[in-house]
């Protein structure tokens, strides 16, 4: 799902963007010739996320600059439109291999995206719970407050946990590196592990700050097990069996799919 869903929406940023366009009309084929972006300035543009751009190339897919990210000793790529307005979190999949390629595959080795994880490997201590902790039922939520869909996701959670009484929500705070705001609000919701205090966070509305060191070190882990199991984008959902779905469906849907 994840690889047609990411290559769908690559695809169709490529195609949209008046970069593409002009390539197709009027450059020569090669796109480092009309359009460049140095690391001192890929930086700059990303200085609200705290990352150093260690390295810029042109992605495999017209029409984008691969950054190798490094943020708190963790690296990472992330696209960045010719326009120099836009940042895409994912990866890259050729259409006819269905495999993910990189401009940087030499120097820097993405997780690969996998379909299945072992949940007795998650870091459940770091979670927030909703629904019924004692629920025979379980479910683990990468999300992140800042994310639009994880927003959206968040209400349909809330409707689940009402009609599946014997479920529990584990709630795996992930902050992405391109909402430099979430990392303090995952901390802060981790700290207090209140359910208004995370409503309020997932509507948008400001939160206190972190105060407790401890919860640096939760988020990390989090942050380090998504990365280790090639959880790259949020709302991400591990059903009980260890199945890995990208994205979140309404509440009866995963309802369903639980059943």
């Amino acid at each position: 799902m994840f690889k047609e869903l990411f290559t769908a929406v690559a695809v169709s940023l490529i195609i949209a963007s008046p970069s593409y366009a002009m390539a197709k009309e009027g450059c020569g084929g090669v796109c480092s010739t009309c359009h460049s972006l140095t690391e001192s300035e890929a930086t700059e543009l990303l200085k609200k996320t705290g990352g150093i751009v260690t390295s810029v190339k042109q992605s495999p897919a017209r029409g984008l600059f691969e950054l190798l990210v490094e943020r708190e000793g963790q690296k990472g790529i992330i696209l960045m439109d010719y326009g120099k307005t836009h940042l895409i979190q994912g990866m890259v999949v050729d259409i006819e291999k269905l495999q993910p390629v990189s401009a940087h595959q030499q120097t820097f080795q993405q997780p690969k995206p996998q379909t299945s994880l072992d949940v007795k490997t998650i870091p459940v201590a770091n979670a927030v719970m909703m629904g019924n902790p004692k629920g025979s039922k379980k479910l683990y939520v990468f999300t992140d407050p800042d994310c639009p869909y994880c927003r959206k996701g968040h209400t349909e959670l809330k409707k689940l946990a009402k009609i599946v009484p014997d479920l529990a929500i584990y709630i795996m705070l992930y902050p992405l590196p391109m909402h430099p705001a979430s990392y303090d609000k995952t901390r802060t919701l981790f700290e207090t592990k209140s359910l208004d205090m995370m409503d309020k966070a997932f509507e948008g509305k400001d939160v206190p700050k972190p105060t407790k060191e401890s919860s640096k070190k939760a988020i990390d882990e989090i942050i380090k097990f998504a990365n280790a199991n090639g959880i790259s984008g949020t709302p991400t959902i591990i059903m009980p069996d260890g199945r890995i779905q990208v994205g979140m469906d309404n509440a009866e849907a995963i309802k369903k799919m639980l059943e």
